[in-house]
């Protein structure tokens, strides 16, 4: 039996999504280990993407499989959060068919990136802190000229193993939310580091830095030298993650 497991978690104190060799503590290998702890066997979840050191994370989706069904989901989800450490919830339980791919079956995938234009202690490690003035008309007619491309090599971080830089972004527009600037962006699928260096780039547009013409220039040379900095990895979110209709039972 197939199950999607959807989780939130707050990304400061792990090395990322991806479970890996070394005692090194990550958001997969603490779900692994409260799952098995609780199932009383070995389990390997397959998430929907992965999320680098300190991205936080509003919803994502996760599969594994049991050879027998879960006959009591909400006691479940009650018990596995009573294993997980405070920082990881295990917020929704859905049966699916077992063709059911989380991060394969994917049609999208959704982000936020928050500025703090003001001082603000409460918004460390959850936001970036950034009080440049910034032209956010400009920044924004830069993030709709991406919508036109499909080849985002050039926000790729270097040396990625992929097998194309191919991406459908479905939006990507900044807007003010009290003392946040926030960038909210979808697209079928993100390249490591996709997000923050896109983001470092509009910022360079923003502070006068860069034409927003510049963006074009940047897409096509397909260089990763020509985009700007990668931002801090404590003002992302990965906020929800979509499927097609009837994934879940």
């Amino acid at each position: 039996m197939r199950y999607f497991l959807e989780i939130s978690y707050n990304g400061g104190q792990y090395h990322g999504w991806q479970a890996q060799e070394n005692t090194t503590q990550t958001v997969q290998g603490e779900l692994d280990k409260a799952l098995g702890l609780l199932l009383r066997q070995t389990v390997a979840t397959v998430g929907s993407g992965r999320t680098d050191t300190g991205v936080h994370c509003r919803s994502q989706f996760v599969h594994f499989d049991l050879e027998a069904g879960i006959p009591d989901p909400g006691q479940f989800l009650y018990r596995l959060n009573r294993c997980l450490p405070p920082d990881i919830a295990a917020l929704a339980l859905h049966p699916v068919q077992a063709e059911a791919h989380a991060r394969f079956s994917a049609l999208s995938r959704s982000y936020e990136y928050h500025l703090a234009r003001q001082k603000s202690p409460l918004d460390l490690g959850y936001a970036y802190q950034y009080s440049t003035p910034l032209e956010v008309a400009d920044m924004n007619l830069a993030a709709a000229k991406m919508l036109a491309h499909r080849d985002f090599e050039s926000f790729s971080r270097v040396k990625t193993e992929v097998k194309t830089f191919r991406c459908h972004l479905h939006h990507a527009y900044w807007e003010p939310k009290g003392n946040h600037l926030i960038f909210y962006i979808q697209a079928d699928r993100f390249l490591r580091g996709m997000v923050r260096t896109i983001v470092g780039t509009l910022l360079d547009i923003g502070r006068g830095h860069l034409p927003v013409e510049a963006i074009e220039t940047i897409l096509q040379s397909r260089d990763r030298t020509l985009a700007g900095r990668s931002v801090p990895p404590e003002g992302l979110y990965l906020t929800a993650v979509s499927y097609p209709p009837g994934t879940f039972h």
